[in-house]
């Protein structure tokens, strides 16, 4: 779930701290891309068709390996380079929230059953969807193939997502990029929403500045992260009729949660009983990550291993494979080359400032879109 209504909150209200980019401006950066939640975009988009997926001759579902191989190469393709973070132990706090994902998985499964029973082909298309997991396997498969193409990985102890904004906030990498929108509550300097949507979708790389969020909303990030958990986590329940834009006037009414409580109207807001919001807190502000990554390193593709593991052990046609290959090779060589701003210093002229009249009306487009798009989108947070 990660943040709930959290874009169309910043777009209401923090519309400077959101801008549309087009993908290949990213060409010559490091993008820490959480795993997992590309891995789910994979096997719920490719090749699928109602119950009908993407599988090997061992009728293995073969989805987020053809996902991840030709999205990966269309990043390596653009000069970006990735660094994929798979999740490892989710914190204690978020099994109530795994429980209830569970929970409508079984319920998406029983209404699978009822559509195939009655042909409904418009229910089977959407119940199906809903009964889709990333497993262990999936995440072994996608390390796998990942080294083999030479495209480095991090196993996170936790949060994947709290691995990628710590390697953003220590320069490792330029920016995080994932659609949960608690990268930002983790306090990742720059968030990508999009960059792994497919090229047919023609949809822009949203990206987020975690500065100019809290200089829009006037907050600090302790309060940030408040407004979050105010606003719905995963961590724990929200205070039921308190939603974003309710929670937003509280903070900068009362500054944190705790002075919310004491003032709060007890019997219109009822508050969840033995609360964790202080054990919610500690997980943004002090999350379970390495801090101490090795560098980083992309390599050439190991050849032989990638035909044996997809055409030999998947079924994936051999020549696309190949060609796959080539393309791999030559993006290697392309992302060596600098972003043309590194062999420039930045030059400031105080006689050329900003048109105050452009910059304004760029603001007023950016959130006129953003509010359209927030209102009508289903995303996930």
């Amino acid at each position: 779930m990660g943040i709930k209504g959290l874009t169309k909150l910043l777009a209401d209200n923090a519309p400077k701290a959101m801008k549309e980019q087009k993908f290949e401006s990213y060409f010559g950066r490091k993008i820490a891309i959480d795993a997992s939640m590309s891995i789910y975009q994979f096997l719920i988009v490719v090749g699928r068709t109602g119950m009908e997926t993407l599988t090997n001759e061992a009728g293995e579902v073969t989805s987020h390996l053809q996902g991840m191989f030709n999205r990966t190469i269309r990043l390596l393709e653009s000069g970006i380079k990735p660094v994929y973070v798979f999740d490892g132990q989710p914190p204690e706090l978020k099994k109530q929230e795994l429980a209830k994902r569970y929970s409508k998985r079984e319920d998406a499964t029983k209404d699978l059953n009822t559509a195939i029973e009655t042909g409904d082909t418009e229910g089977i298309e959407k119940y199906s969807k809903r009964t889709v997991k990333v497993t262990r396997q999936h995440n072994d498969d996608c390390k796998r193939l990942l080294r083999l193409m030479g495209v480095p990985i991090i196993e996170a102890p936790c949060e994947a997502e709290a691995q990628c904004a710590t390697l953003c906030k220590s320069d490792k990498v330029y920016a995080v990029a994932s659609e949960d929108m608690d990268s930002l509550t983790f306090g990742a300097p720059k968030f990508l929403r999009h960059l792994m949507d497919p090229s047919s979708k023609k949809i822009p790389v949203m990206e987020f500045e975690v500065s100019k969020v809290l200089e829009e909303l006037e907050l600090s990030m302790d309060q940030f992260i408040d407004l979050c958990i105010l606003s719905g986590c995963d961590y724990c329940d929200s205070i039921k009729g308190i939603g974003g834009q309710t929670a937003l006037k509280l903070i900068r009414q009362h500054g944190c949660i705790e002075n919310i409580l004491e003032n709060i109207n007890k019997e219109r807001y009822q508050i969840p009983e033995d609360w964790p919001y202080q054990e919610a807190r500690h997980l943004f502000k002090e999350p379970n990550v390495i801090m101490d990554v090795p560098e980083l390193k992309w390599t050439a593709p190991d050849e032989e291993g990638l035909v044996n593991f997809l055409v030999t052990e998947n079924g994936f046609n051999n020549d696309r494979v190949t060609k796959a290959l080539d393309k791999i090779k030559a993006a290697k060589n392309k992302s060596s080359q600098g972003r043309l701003e590194s062999f420039f210093k930045p030059v400031v002229s105080a006689s050329t400032p900003p048109k105050r009249k452009v910059l304004e009306k760029v603001a007023k487009e950016t959130s006129t879109n953003k509010k359209s798009k927030a209102v009508g989108a289903k995303k996930k947070k």
